[in-house]
């Protein structure tokens, strides 16, 4: 019998009398890693806090400047084709009392005319002193709008504004 044994072994590796175990099918349940990924993408979607509309609508002018306009701490002016005025800015508004509530977040928007353009901005700035001034304007809005109202920002120590332009499409701004 051990001749058996051995010439089995020698003759064909040991198959006969080694057997390899085999392995069970490892089977993973995906269900529970999309039902995470689903509410982690819910989660995100309902706390993502975009980008508030604009007062107004406007056709802005093009440019082919590349400078980003500031996502926070600005006092947008807002001119539309029929030189109507707006005056839009967001103020914070630190909690109440020491508790762990979040700031919350208001939008002011004004309707204003030239001559009450100083008020609006008076009191834009008192909310936000450090905010980027961005004037918006329509490509067909009056020029003498547009200069009345940096006349008005000049008025109140505002000398440095930005006038918000669409980058040119095409090539290398062209």
């Amino acid at each position: 019998m051990a001749g058996k044994i051995a010439k089995a072994v020698a003759g064909s590796g040991g198959s006969d009398l080694i057997r390899k175990k085999r392995r069970a099918a490892i089977r993973i349940d995906m269900t529970p890693m999309v039902d995470i990924a689903f509410l982690l993408l819910i989660f995100y979607m309902a706390t993502t806090q975009f980008k508030p509309p604009e007062a107004k609508a406007v056709d802005l002018p093009q440019s082919r400047s590349q400078i980003e306009l500031p996502a926070k701490d600005v006092i947008t002016i807002t001119v539309t084709r029929v030189d109507s005025i707006f005056v839009d800015y967001l103020e914070v508004v630190p909690p109440e009392s020491d508790s762990n509530e979040p700031n919350m977040v208001i939008r002011h928007t004004a309707a204003t005319d030239l001559p009450g353009l100083d008020k609006q901005i008076k009191r834009a700035r008192a909310k936000r002193p450090f905010a980027y001034v961005v004037i918006k304007s329509d490509k067909n809005a009056r020029y003498g709008t547009i200069q009345s109202i940096t006349d008005v920002l000049r008025n109140e120590n505002c000398g440095r504004f930005l006038l918000a332009a669409e980058q040119k499409a095409g090539k290398g701004g062209e």
